[in-house]
């Protein structure tokens, strides 16, 4: 056996050790441990003989701990505590009651399905913890490719999800979002040639060129050349820009129920882009019933 796992002591020797330490006496602790009393007192004594040091004191009216044996018992203490929770740990492990899950999100994602299932899913297993890291489509799927992370919740095109299943959670034809005092934002409805002059604030298309390209897309068939003024990320810094009275910028209508008065949503009547949002993950991912917990939420969050 490799000398890294050679130790000097079993595991009787510190349940028997820590047993004296707590009742100070051998025959309660002997009784205590269901042992032979004179066993116990081997077990002490083949400790102390390993560990080179006295770890208790003896006399005829009591037993008391030794400086070292006092040390011994506060670093073996937590010890004995962890491997007594192994059993039920590992059982809540596999049954998916704890455990950590890696979940990735867009903007989109945080101001409109997420906060629910992560709310009915805190509610359900509160024993899984969820990390979260808001990234662009294009880091999610790098993430989901390495195994950095378990699933995310991205804007797919048609190339962007191999080896990966999805579930569609959102598909929506975009609105805009325009300053409340912008001379458009009157309009019930607007059309995209009616924002020629107007401009947009967009995102870096590396971040998601499906959706960047349904917007080209879109202009191209209302006759309109875009004025792209920024490109931006993460989705708050756009919202924040058209607070400011920068630009416009889309939006999905279920994105778009909660908004500070500087801004206005506007349906877009012809063309116009759509959202599309799923949660995916990687198809050959090693089984993990934290990911299946949350994975089932989320479905059921969203049927």
């Amino acid at each position: 056996m490799p000398r890294e796992y050679q130790y000097p002591f079993e595991l009787r020797h510190l349940v028997g050790f820590r047993e004296v330490a707590r009742q100070l006496h051998f025959r309660k602790a002997a009784e205590t441990l269901a042992v032979a009393q004179p066993a116990l007192s081997r077990t002490i004594a083949q400790l102390e003989q390993a560990m080179g040091v006295d770890l208790l004191n003896r006399t005829r009216r009591k037993v008391e701990l030794t400086a070292a044996g006092r040390a011994f018992l506060e670093r073996i203490e937590p010890l004995l505590r962890a491997l007594a929770a192994v059993p039920a740990d590992i059982q809540a492990l596999a049954g998916g009651q704890a455990g950590h899950v890696r979940v990735a999100f867009t903007g989109l994602a945080m101001a409109t399905v997420l906060p629910g299932i992560l709310r009915e899913f805190n509610r359900r297993y509160p024993g899984i913890k969820v990390e979260l890291n808001e990234s662009p489509t294009s880091a999610q799927l790098e993430s989901l490719k390495s195994g950095e992370i378990a699933c995310g919740f991205f804007h797919p095109d048609a190339a962007s999800s191999p080896g990966l299943s999805t579930q569609v959670l959102l598909q929506e034809k975009n609105g805009v979002l325009l300053p409340a005092e912008h001379p458009l934002a009157k309009a019930k409805k607007l059309r995209l040639r009616d924002l020629a002059g107007t401009p947009f604030v967009m995102f870096p298309r590396a971040h998601n060129p499906g959706f960047y390209d349904r917007v080209l897309a879109a202009f191209q068939q209302a006759g309109v050349t875009p004025r792209i003024a920024d490109e931006v990320w993460p989705r708050a810094n756009a919202i924040g820009l058209v607070r400011a009275g920068l630009g416009a910028t889309f939006m999905a209508p279920s994105e778009a129920k909660q908004l500070p008065d500087e801004v206005a949503f506007r349906p877009i009547d012809g063309p116009a882009p759509e959202s599309r949002l799923v949660l995916g993950w990687r198809k050959d991912a090693p089984a993990d019933p934290a990911l299946g917990a949350f994975l089932v939420v989320a479905g059921a969050a969203t049927a």
